[in-house]
């Protein structure tokens, strides 16, 4: 999962010039969970990490620009993407 992590990680900065390292980890991060916590909420069986990966890659592709945009009108995750440090190694 973590190299799923790392690559989703690098995508999104390349989709994104505006969004920093940090918080672009701590949103794939955010998507991937999000998704797993829903999917498991549902009742549907765990599919995997490349399923996830590939779901997490759609957004990035779709949205991936914008959503830099996204804290700064939904303050339920705008302390999450804030302040994360804006390092990624």
């Amino acid at each position: 999962m973590e190299q799923h992590i790392e690559e989703l990680t690098k995508e999104l900065l390349a989709k994104n010039e505006n969004m920093p390292a940090g918080r672009a980890r701590v949103w794939v991060e955010l998507l991937w969970s999000d998704y797993e916590a829903t999917s498991a909420k549902a009742g549907y069986d765990f599919r995997g990490a490349d399923y996830t990966a590939n779901l997490v890659r759609q957004l990035i592709n779709s949205y991936g620009d914008k959503l830099h945009l996204f804290a700064a009108k939904n303050p339920k995750y705008a302390h999450l993407l804030n302040t994360s440090d804006d390092t990624f190694q």
